[in-house]
């Protein structure tokens, strides 16, 4: 075997081979424009895609048209609609400087490159060193999904170029190519890879990040950033040196964009209201991009504060919360669990439409309707003592009696006794009724009658029903219909001239009220009118309000339904509540003026039948027993400070009974305030005390203490 050097071709052999090569290519150019059916390629071409109706990934968008949540196609790629007009100008201009300046001329095949491309193949031995293709050429490869690494596959390429060219025009060409371009992966098209490199759609883009969204689809695999960094760079910055060269970039552009760092890793899609963008796929599956009445910034905002609190109160504990708009009923937020992944709380689940019981949320439509039937006011007084039902007795959350307040009081201190008292009043089947014209859904036991349970809680409801509720009283007691903009309100069967859930009158008594409910720890009073809820054996709490302008709900609790010891409505959910408000931005608004016919009286200058509240049949009510003591306890020592000279008066309560109360001490009495259930007394010394109390029935309770 000789040592020699293999003789290399001589120039006049490499210069015929190279002719030769152009005059066919030539040939089959003249073959094309002529007929393009040669050798029976065009027959075997597969038809051109419309862009409107390319499989592509949904999108789910927000009312603005920001992106919440997009799902991948049938086979797993991303690959989202987009075109020229949502790409940023500048990726556009570099990308058709670097891959195809003649673009806009040309009919799909640049002869200049392809006869560049030709040399490199003949002085290359036989191996294609590049392609020569246009964008046009680029997007034909693209839609047969096959290589074009031999002279065959160019020639089929360069006719199906030329039959894009005569069935679409450039702008369509383009949109394609932005399409169906790949970037390594799943990962197709400019406005995937925007978002899965840089996480931010491509209407605006870096100039290093331009260069590598051109780069990458030349060798998707190969430079991909998050396997090879190094490759991405360097890909990356060839192109810009060679728009450089061209003109198409300034210098100390490519300079500065060199120094920009590539990404290393592809970043999550976006994920926000994804259980509702899911509900909205199920209900279009045959869209190619759906957009929801959703704020993507207030839903953003809210899903973090929601997964926050969660994560402080359990890890097994969820968060739901709903915000909609009171005049248009658009929904604007909805957070159906602490994070859809999380696996302890199970977040696949929506708690928005989990049927749950409301505890003490529906207590302010109760008092409504007795607004509403003329059988009471705000300031009307009502007993707050055992009461029995037959055999039905309801206690209050604490255990404890009130005695005499007005309803105003009862409401904002979620009374239990007062509220049953004035259901039996109304009628358990109004208030269900009334519930139902909100478009609530209410649940009640399988061929059961409602019964005055469902005044505290006995009924199932979903949290986006209870929004529902109290949208329609923030809203002068009109309902509004909740709608995600999937479904136009008119289509929906409660749309159209619906009756009133209450009449305005009685919706502003009740907003009114629920304003001076004592705010949480982190809130300020009288922001908002709201109302809390807990459900038997702490498994639900919930807090419900609203501004003038917008309504939120919010629940915690666990999907299981299993109990959460401590958990309280206005331990639990009312921070939330009124961290969603601060969250609202320039969606604040002060709550509404009173209506006419509002009556502002004390309780003295309301008429005779409005001073007390009293049950149309007070036969069915069972009243309970004489008066307590409740302090100070029978037997105990109080210290009041007689022996050291800080001398402190002695405070006397009461429970149960009815008002007016006599107190006596020694026999003596020493007050007899009108309603009140304790009043004090003033010892002269230390020592033993009798403390007695006799209610308006006579009926009376006595303790003795020591004093000291």
């Amino acid at each position: 075997m000789s040592d020699l050097p293999e003789p290399k071709p001589r120039a006049w052999t490499r210069w015929l081979t190279l002719t030769g090569f152009t005059l066919f290519v030539l040939a089959c150019a003249g073959a094309i424009q002529l007929n393009s059916t040669i050798v029976g390629i065009t027959a075997t071409l597969p038809p051109t895609p419309d862009i409107a109706t390319l499989p592509v990934s949904v999108a789910v968008t927000d009312r603005d048209g920001a992106l919440l949540r997009p799902f991948t196609t049938s086979d797993g790629r991303w690959r989202l609609p987009v075109d020229r007009t949502a790409v940023d100008p500048r990726f556009l201009a570099m990308l058709i400087a670097y891959e195809d300046r003649g673009f806009a001329d040309h009919g799909g095949i640049a002869w200049n490159s392809m006869l560049r491309a030709a040399g490199q193949y003949v002085g290359a031995g036989g191996r294609v060193v590049s392609g020569g293709s246009t964008l046009t050429m680029q997007v034909a490869r693209l839609i047969e999904g096959e290589p074009t690494r031999n002279v065959w596959g160019k020639l089929r390429q360069m006719v199906h170029a030329n039959q894009l060219e005569q069935e679409l025009d450039k702008d369509q060409i383009l949109d394609l190519y932005l399409t169906l371009a790949p970037y390594g992966g799943n990962i197709e098209g400019i406005r995937a890879a925007s978002l899965a490199y840089f996480g931010k759609e491509p209407t605006r883009l870096t100039t290093a990040e331009a260069a590598l969204l051109v780069a990458l689809p030349q060798s998707p695999e190969a430079r991909r950033p998050d396997r090879d960094p190094r490759a991405a760079e360097a890909s990356r910055n060839m192109v810009l040196d060679r728009l450089v060269a061209m003109g198409a970039l300034p210098s100390e552009e490519a300079i500065a964009a060199k120094l920009e760092p590539v990404p290393t890793a592809r970043r999550g899609f976006p994920m926000l209201a994804a259980h509702m963008a899911e509900q909205a796929l199920k209900a279009q599956p045959a869209a190619r991009a759906i957009e929801l009445t959703i704020d993507k910034r207030l839903q953003d905002a809210l899903e973090r504060l929601g997964t926050a609190r969660a994560r402080l109160i359990d890890p097994k504990v969820s968060v739901a919360i709903v915000a909609a708009d009171i005049d248009t009923g658009e929904v604007l937020a909805s957070v159906g669990s602490a994070g859809l992944l999380a696996t302890e709380s199970a977040g696949f689940v929506d708690m928005t439409s989990a049927i749950r019981s409301p505890g003490s949320t529906l207590k302010p439509l109760i008092y409504g309707l007795a607004f509403e039937l003329g059988l009471a006011h705000p300031e009307s007084l009502i007993e707050d003592r055992p009461t029995a039902f037959g055999g039905y007795v309801p206690v209050n959350f604490d255990g404890f009696s009130r005695g005499t307040v007005t309803i105003h009081d009862a409401l904002t201190e979620s009374l239990n006794i007062p509220a049953v008292v004035v259901l039996d009043a109304v009628g358990p089947a109004r208030l269900v009724s009334r519930l139902r014209r909100a478009h609530a859904d209410p649940r009640l036991p399988v061929n059961t009658a409602p019964s005055l349970a469902v005044g505290l809680g006995g009924v199932g409801i979903s949290l986006r029903d209870l929004v529902s509720v109290y949208a329609a009283i923030a809203n002068a007691g009109t309902p509004i219909d909740l709608h995600d903009g999937v479904k136009p309100p008119a289509d929906d069967q409660h749309a159209g001239s619906n009756p009133s859930v209450l009449d305005p009158v009685s919706a502003w008594y009740v907003s009114d009220i629920l304003a001076d409910v004592p705010p949480p720890l982190n809130g300020s009073p009288g922001r908002i009118a709201y109302k809390t809820g807990t459900s038997y054996g702490y498994r639900d709490g919930w807090a419900i309000g609203f501004d003038g302008k917008t309504v939120i709900g919010v629940w915690v609790g666990r999907p299981d339904g299993a109990p959460v010891p401590g958990l309280s409505g206005i331990t639990g959910a009312a921070p939330i509540l009124f961290e969603a408000f601060d969250r609202l931005g320039s969606r604040k608004a002060p709550l509404p003026k009173a209506p006419p016919g509002v009556v502002f009286a004390s309780n003295t200058q309301l008429p005779g039948p409005l001073r007390r509240f009293r049950h149309p049949d007070e036969g069915l009510v069972a009243r309970d027993a004489a008066p307590e003591i409740a302090f100070p306890g029978d037997g105990v020592d109080v210290d009041l400070g007689l022996t050291s000279g800080d001398i402190s008066p002695l405070m006397v309560k009461v429970r149960n009974g009815v008002p007016p109360f006599t107190f006596f001490a020694n026999g003596a009495p020493f007050g007899r305030p009108e309603f009140a259930r304790q009043s004090t007394w003033s010892p002269d010394g230390p020592g033993f005390v009798t403390l007695s109390v006799v209610d308006a029935e006579g009926r009376g309770d006595t303790v003795t203490v020591f004093l000291n």
